[in-house]
């Protein structure tokens, strides 16, 4: 979705990538999605999650984190319907607090590789959620990861897509 963003394009049209990643969110039918890592993307993935009707449930360890899913709204997180979990995620006892038994989506956005791959691991065998995402920085792991059947998103493969991709403009 955001991975393919042409860089050519002017930034309203880019923006429109997002627009696309919200339109997504709404048209599929309403589903309890568990998010850990309330960081910037986890926490912006939640609101967006959330604004579009789906049960959202967001486990971190940083108890201050929750203040991102309140930033920017009319009404609190709870109120707005979403639930926060204080919790390590490699707990399996944080996880079924947060929801994990009853998730249809895991997304894991932790800011550490190996605590993402473990949980999305845990997420898709343990638990058999069908649709496990995972951020790895790391793009030779996401891509092993990947051929093993999780959804993998590396923002650094991605960044050196954009660059290639500025660069060959530049160079045409």
């Amino acid at each position: 979705m955001l991975a393919h963003t042409e860089v050519d394009q002017p930034r309203a049209l880019r923006c429109s990538a997002v627009t696309s990643f919200i339109v997504a969110w709404a048209n599929l039918r309403a589903m309890f999605v568990l998010i850990v890592g309330a960081g910037r993307v986890g926490s912006a993935v939640a609101k967006l999650a959330l604004a579009s009707g789906h049960e959202v449930s967001v486990l971190d360890e940083d108890p201050l984190s929750h203040e991102r899913l309140n930033a920017g709204q009319s009404q609190s997180w709870e109120d707005s319907g979403g639930q926060f979990t204080v919790g390590t995620a490699l707990e399996l006892d944080a996880l079924i607090a947060a929801g994990i038994e009853r998730a249809e989506v895991f997304i894991a956005s932790t800011d550490g590789d190996n605590t993402n791959l473990i949980i999305a691991q845990v997420a898709q065998k343990r638990f058999g959620i069908g649709k496990v995402i995972v951020r790895v920085m790391d793009p030779a792991r996401a891509g092993w990861y990947g051929e093993q059947g999780l959804h993998t998103i590396s923002p650094t493969q991605h960044a050196i897509e954009m660059f290639e991709r500025a660069l060959e403009l530049e160079l045409a």
